[in-house]
């Protein structure tokens, strides 16, 4: 079930009542929110839940071995059982074919016949959400930074809460678990906060990101000639992807808010940022901050010396890449932002003390973000060597003047609400503004929303992942 459906606002329609008559009960609240979640989920195919419950009860019952465990042997043993359980699940089903594929392509260049068969599996939808986050918990449990929690009810309910499911936020157990464990109580502040994120998500969604995605479409084929189309097709994907990934987690946060749970920020304005390393500050939050507390510090951080930070920092990318997706421009995605950090790192060492203009840090950092979603956005080799190419031929034509009209004009609501929660260092500042100017906001949007709706017909991007 994705967010932008009919289905889905007569399932929360439904479930939201229902849930707060049960806040008598919260064992039964949860129950209810665990059942809910499976609907949710086993929408798209029910099959499915048992490879989900069951990677998360592996980690359920090797998180309170682990707490039981007498020796560190023993508690080291459990969470390998955890780990292996959870990436053999996400390497069978995400990786194995891709990997495959690519040593029988290497061979036949070589000229080596190799006999492996894919499997032809299908992805299982957010399964690297579902699967970092269960990870998250066994690892929190065995540095003791989290009590392994014994109701199966809460515990599975923090795994697979709908609002969440899909496409993340990743929660942490000390952030959702907790909140699961103690009842919850939802305020007119609450239900305010949600009605504009949900507004605001909506809208991102059908009336900007929805509303791009056919010249996205357009521009990243395989054949084209126009170096224009190209220019303007990644910058109308870099609005795209932020404002379709960044819908998805302002209406997680907004459902989240109407049932008493309150989710992390997942976006705090990432094209403001005046360095790479400030950019995975404010872009995909959970992620960023999910790679540098179980991968980049586990490999070592800043620690063991320069040159090995450096090593770290790509390492931790190239794998960040590849979490997003089994391609090759997935890796070289990585590889640019683990290089580019790197390189940062290395010139604010060598420079420090030195200071360089907020505009050119500004603009160095979008150029960067800006190539590296031309490569993100490339399906195949073929399609990324054809739009490589067209940069040879810059003919400007009427068509070129319309896509970057449509790109303005679909972007131009965006900036403008960024730049006074900027201004305002607030992202709910939209909710400082009188009643009536933010009554009016709220309508206008989702009058906007209710035009465009299922217009265009596009699933949330990060569904693939």
């Amino acid at each position: 079930m994705v967010f932008d459906s009919y289905a889905f606002l007569a399932f929360f329609a439904l479930v939201l009542p229902v849930f707060h008559l049960l806040r008598r009960w919260l064992r039964l609240q949860n129950a209810f929110l665990l059942a809910a979640s499976c609907v949710f989920y086993g929408w798209w195919d029910w099959r499915f839940l048992f490879l989900m419950f069951g990677t998360a009860a592996v980690d359920y019952f090797a998180a309170l071995g682990m707490e039981r465990a007498s020796t560190p042997a023993r508690r080291k043993h459990l969470l390998l059982l955890s780990l292996a359980s959870n990436l053999t699940v996400l390497f069978v089903f995400k990786y194995f074919d891709f990997f495959v594929a690519s040593a029988l392509a290497a061979g036949d260049r070589l000229g080596v016949t190799l006999n492996v068969p894919l499997l032809h599996v299908v992805l299982p939808v957010g399964i690297s959400f579902y699967t970092f986050q269960s990870i998250s918990y066994a690892v929190d449990v065995y540095r003791r930074e989290f009590r392994a929690e014994r109701d199966p009810i809460a515990y599975f309910t923090f795994v697979c809460c709908f609002p969440h499911l899909v496409a993340g936020p990743i929660q942490r157990p000390s952030h959702l678990l907790t909140q699961l464990k103690h009842s919850r109580v939802v305020t007119r502040a609450h239900v305010r906060e949600a009605v504009w994120l949900l507004a605001w998500g909506f809208f991102l969604k059908e009336c900007v990101a929805d509303a791009l995605a056919p010249f996205v479409a357009l521009a990243f084929r395989e054949g084209q000639t126009s170096g224009w189309w190209t220019i303007l097709g990644t910058l109308a994907f870099t609005v795209q992807i932020y404002c379709d990934f960044n819908a998805y987690s302002i209406i997680a946060r907004g459902a989240g808010r109407l049932l008493g749970l309150e989710f992390i920020w997942n976006f705090k304005q990432p094209y403001f940022s005046l360095s790479l390393q400030d950019f995975w500050r404010r872009w995909h939050i959970s992620l960023s901050t999910w790679l540098r507390d179980y991968l980049y510090i586990a490999l070592g951080g800043n620690r063991l010396g320069p040159k090995r930070t450096y090593v770290n920092l790509l390492m931790t990318m190239v794998l960040g890449g590849l979490w997003h997706g089994a391609a090759w421009n997935f890796v070289a995605w990585g590889v640019l932002h683990g290089g580019a950090l790197a390189i940062e790192r290395f010139a604010g060492e060598r420079f420090r003390g030195r200071s360089r203009p907020a505009l050119v840090g500004w603009a160095t950092t979008m150029a960067i973000v800006f190539v590296s979603w031309w490569l993100f956005r490339c399906q195949s080799w073929a399609m990324m060597v054809d739009t490589f190419t067209s940069l040879r031929h810059l003919e400007w034509t009427t068509d070129h003047t319309r896509l970057l009209g449509a790109i303005v004009s679909a972007s131009a609501p965006v900036v403008g609400v960024e730049v006074f929660q900027w201004r305002r260092g607030d992202l709910l500042a939209p909710l400082t503004l009188a009643r009536p100017v933010y009554s009016g906001l709220v309508a206008v949007l989702l009058f906007g929303v209710y035009v465009m709706f299922k217009r265009f017909d596009y699933g949330f991007i990060y569904f693939q992942f």
